[in-house]
């Protein structure tokens, strides 16, 4: 936990001190330390579209390691051949981070991750008794069997195994239990998944989820939250509170129809708002977020959060007063965090319909330029005229839309 004497208030960020506050924080039991497992590599690329080559691959394993992320799901040997290699030449790597192989719970494809030198597994098999019978046209009693034995199996193997029970945020309670119980128990698993598949839980409901699984079994807890809701990010953090100790993420939220819990916003939210330093390099997230989205020909909204190509443009004539008037001993009065935080670039101001009589002058300022007040309000006027003409603010080469 963070040892400032105002957490909210440092030289880097400004959150609000009510987050701090002991009538907020009483309850909440988070671990003294929670690791991110990336997954990236494997639900990530499931988005449809993402293809990564088994070179980006290994490129993107080694930055996710350089920036401090604790563990990476390579992939599942069981997609394909190509996916298999990437595996093991990612193991062969010895990054400073702990590679995972996913698999079904079927032996042939605990063999598979064996092959690739993974030591570490994550291991699915389908939980809501719904998706079981329509989905999968298996019977409940099947996926309690098939887990038992394949997690037995992984065990035989030397792996550890992280349990990762299918649509359980969708399970009736008592079945969901049944199932983790009898696999704990009689199978194996050295880790248990929270998941929400389909991005389904409210934040209030996970606190549900989390208390009921550690009443019925004594292992650690991880994260698997999508973002079908938006809800992600809060589930995860709340999970974390619930005393979750891993949280599965992907850089800025890549994945399975709307995507996975986003890296970005998860780790910043926790070191800002609740003093936890996870020891990851945030300074590399917009690197980072830039790879993913060259490798994989991703388009993202340009405010977007953390790692925005615009996040920090500055087109309202009041914001940029504020800015010109804070300067850099009270940045922290315009923006909730310093650029440099996350890797981003220093603001700018841009000029378009929004902009105001102080964000002339600070143009004009910079090519030395003087102009009298009506001069100004004139430059301002057309200003607006053109960028509302051209729907884009203008920069310093031209309008950008």
């Amino acid at each position: 936990m963070a040892t400032n004497v105002t957490p909210w208030h440092t030289n880097k960020w400004f959150v609000s001190p009510w987050n701090y506050q002991d009538e907020v924080t009483l309850g909440t039991s988070i671990p003294k330390q929670v690791k991110i497992h990336d997954v990236c590599l494997r639900d990530g690329e499931q988005q449809a579209g993402i293809e990564f080559t088994p070179t980006e691959k290994v490129r993107l394993a080694t930055m996710l390691a350089e920036a401090g992320m604790h563990r990476i799901e390579a992939g599942m040997p069981a997609v394909s051949p190509m996916d298999a290699r990437a595996i093991t030449q990612i193991v062969k790597e010895k990054l400073p981070a702990e590679i995972f192989a996913f698999a079904r719970c079927m032996k042939e494809d605990v063999k598979r991750c064996v092959d690739t030198g993974a030591k570490n597994i994550i291991m699915e098999v389908p939980c809501s008794e719904h998706i079981i019978e329509y989905a999968y046209r298996w019977t409940l009693q099947r996926a309690i069997d098939t887990s038992i034995e394949a997690t037995q199996y992984a065990k035989s193997q030397g792996l550890y195994v992280v349990f990762f029970p299918i649509d359980a945020s969708r399970a009736e309670m008592d079945s969901y239990l049944k199932i983790i119980d009898q696999v704990a128990t009689q199978g194996h698993m050295d880790a248990l998944a929270l998941v929400d598949t389909m991005g389904v839980l409210s934040p209030h409901a996970v606190r549900y989820f989390a208390r009921h699984t550690r009443e019925r079994i004594k292992k650690p807890l991880e994260t698997h939250f999508h973002m079908d809701f938006g809800m992600g990010v809060a589930n995860t953090v709340i999970a974390v509170t619930e005393g979750a100790e891993v949280m599965h993420t992907t850089i800025s939220g890549i994945g399975e129809r709307a995507g996975n819990t986003p890296t970005e916003e998860t780790v910043l939210a926790l070191l800002t708002m609740y003093g936890m330093d996870m020891g990851i390099k945030t300074e590399r997230f917009t690197k980072l977020s830039q790879y993913v989205r060259k490798i994989a020909k991703l388009a993202m909204p340009s405010n977007r959060s953390i790692v925005g190509d615009m996040l920090y443009d500055i087109e309202s004539g009041i914001i940029a007063s504020w800015y010109k008037n804070a300067g850099k001993e009270h940045f922290l009065e315009v923006f909730p965090f310093k650029p440099e935080l996350v890797g981003q670039r220093a603001p700018r101001v841009v000029l378009g319909k929004n902009s105001g009589l102080d964000s002339i002058r600070m143009h004009l300022g910079r090519i030395r330029v003087k102009a009298t007040d009506d001069q100004v309000n004139d430059i301002l006027m057309r200003v607006k005229r053109a960028s509302l003409k051209k729907k884009g603010h203008w920069l310093e080469r031209g309008f950008r839309r």
